[in-house]
């Protein structure tokens, strides 16, 4: 996966690969959004069937995409539209689920437990930190 600053050197290889970030991440957000809304409207009720249908369908494609990818040699600037822009764009999720499988695969199942543990325990807890936080800062 790409890091900036990782390789030092060809600046115009960065820019295209933050370009290809950008235009995938456009793409994604335009089909979570599409999609969620979509599914939302369809199944109606207070459960957020969208958001999870979208979740789960970007954990899935992610990693049928991943699993093609290791046949195939992309390139950084390809990498980083599809694993990055696309499906950062579409769902963060997905990210986070390739991540813990890949510890699971190598065998580290107490770091993929723990991560599955901190990360929803932690994003919970910001999520309502920023909006109590952001409630007292409006009174």
């Amino acid at each position: 996966m790409y890091v900036p600053g990782e390789r030092k050197g060809n600046m115009n290889k960065e820019v295209l690969v933050l370009l290809s970030v950008f235009l995938g991440g456009g793409i994604g957000s335009v089909g979570r959004f599409l999609l969620s809304g979509v599914v939302q409207r369809s199944t109606g009720g207070v459960f957020p069937w969208g958001t999870m249908s979208v979740n789960v369908l970007g954990a899935c494609a992610i990693g049928a995409v991943w699993a093609a990818a290791g046949r195939y040699e992309l390139l950084p600037g390809a990498r980083a539209f599809i694993f990055v822009g696309i499906f950062g764009g579409f769902t963060t999720f997905s990210a986070f689920s390739l991540e813990t499988f890949g510890l699971f695969r190598e065998g580290a199942w107490r770091l993929g437990l723990t991560n599955i543990l901190l990360s929803n325990v932690a994003c919970l807890v910001a999520v309502a930190a920023g909006f109590f936080i952001m409630r007292a800062i409006l009174r």
